[in-house]
């Protein structure tokens, strides 16, 4: 009998490790922007109109991934990632000096927004998932998802304190300087793929256009579409308007980056935790019971004082559920499609959670504007997040290749 670990492939470490490095810089940029929405709205905008920017920006973000994998399959990931690295830059330092709505939309919804999709979760995570083995992708989409997390620990207290001390051009600028540190990792995040990292000769032989007719036949795959889309809502919603809400609560500035530090930083342990126990447990039961946990923590939030420990407890409980839903979503395609049109089939799923994150943003500036509170989508983002665990409930887990029936040519 042989060795048992001499059959285990070892885990490309650099490549994850470099891949959640880029996630934390991308994503943690992204989920920082809310900080800036009364700074722009000083310019002389509107919440509105500032929410719609930043709206639009979420919706390209996720409408770039899928369109960036399978650019990524023609020149190249690190390509791609060098290419998204220098648009992000570019949106946030030419921010500053385009104030108006129309620049506003161009530089924080467009450009920042596309670049980041170039370098952010259905890219890395597709990357990563051609180099480990299927029994392991669940856990190393956790460790890259949670670099997402550790990025909105970072820059989000960063972001709030720079605007304080400098104020909010010198932070975007801040943010664009980290954003071309990106291009430095495009190489490191990405390696040489097997044949069986890939998914085999089988895998190998099908088309974009072929795989995707197999997955939107899918059930499950729709299924998967319908949660994320309440998670978009759910993410987008409170990283635009966390900030506002806590002003509304008569808390104090700082309390909106520590918030969402809070969140980013226990969501690190919450995602690495999701991916492992993903290898032990169903993973449609962990997104049942991530979104399920939404719904009582808001509940719960709604019903109690508004006070800094109340802001820090819910803030924690979020950040617990945070993005863990990103490696089970991703590893329950992989299940089911493998792993090499991975970068695209996941970045249509994203673009579907993107698609709530832009009702997120954008219904939360409205509301408030007509109602002066978030009382209404607060309750509209429970009913998401309930309907999701439900929808969660009849996703099947067959693994790939025995439930994908190949075209007769192949």
């Amino acid at each position: 009998m042989g060795d048992p670990n001499a059959a285990r492939p070892a885990m490309p470490w650099v490549v994850i490790v470099a891949a959640a490095t880029l996630v934390a810089v991308t994503t943690g940029i992204r989920q920082s922007l809310g900080l800036f929405v009364r700074p722009f709205a000083a310019t002389g905008l509107s919440i509105a109109t500032v929410s719609l920017a930043l709206a639009v920006g979420q919706l390209l973000w996720g409408a770039s991934q899928p369109f960036f994998g399978i650019l990524a399959d023609r020149i190249g990931t690190s390509r791609v990632i060098v290419l998204g690295g220098l648009l992000l830059a570019a949106g946030l330092a030419l921010a500053p000096a385009l104030t108006g709505a129309g620049g506003l939309f161009a530089t924080i919804g467009v450009l920042s927004a596309v670049g980041a999709g170039a370098a952010s979760f259905a890219i890395l995570i597709g990357a990563v998932a051609k180099q480990v083995p299927t029994e392991r992708q669940a856990f190393a989409a956790g460790v890259v998802s949670s670099g997402a997390s550790l990025g909105q620990f970072v820059f989000a207290p960063l972001s709030q304190a720079v605007i304080a001390v400098a104020g909010w051009p010198a932070a975007l600028w801040t943010l664009a300087g980290a954003a071309l540190l990106t291009t430095l990792l495009a190489r490191p995040a990405t390696g040489p793929v097997s044949v069986a990292a890939a998914g085999g000769v089988r895998e190998q032989r099908q088309s974009v256009a072929e795989m995707l007719q197999l997955a939107f036949a899918e059930r499950s795959y729709w299924y998967l579409h319908a949660g994320f889309f309440a998670c978009g809502f759910h993410v987008a919603f409170l990283v635009t308007h966390l900030p506002n809400e806590i002003a509304l609560c008569g808390l104090p500035p700082s309390a909106a980056g520590i918030a969402l530090g809070v969140i980013g930083l226990v969501n690190v342990c919450g995602s690495i935790a999701i991916g492992w126990l993903g290898g032990r447990f169903r993973m449609k039961m962990l997104l049942v019971a991530l979104y399920a946990t939404r719904v009582v923590a808001i509940a719960c939030y709604l019903a109690a004082p508004k006070t800094l420990l109340t802001l820090y407890v819910f803030a924690a409980v979020l950040g617990a559920t945070w993005l863990g839903t990103v490696p089970a979503t991703a590893a329950l395609v992989g299940k089911l499609f493998g792993p090499r049109h991975l970068a695209t089939l996941f970045g249509f799923t994203f673009f579907t959670h993107q698609v709530g994150a832009f009702f997120g943003a954008w219904l939360g500036g409205v509301v408030l504007g007509r109602t002066g509170s978030y009382q209404w989508v607060w309750v509209l983002d429970m009913l998401l997040a309930a309907l999701a665990a439900i929808v969660s409930l009849p996703i099947r887990e067959s693994r790939w290749p025995a439930r994908i029936k190949l075209p007769a040519a192949a």
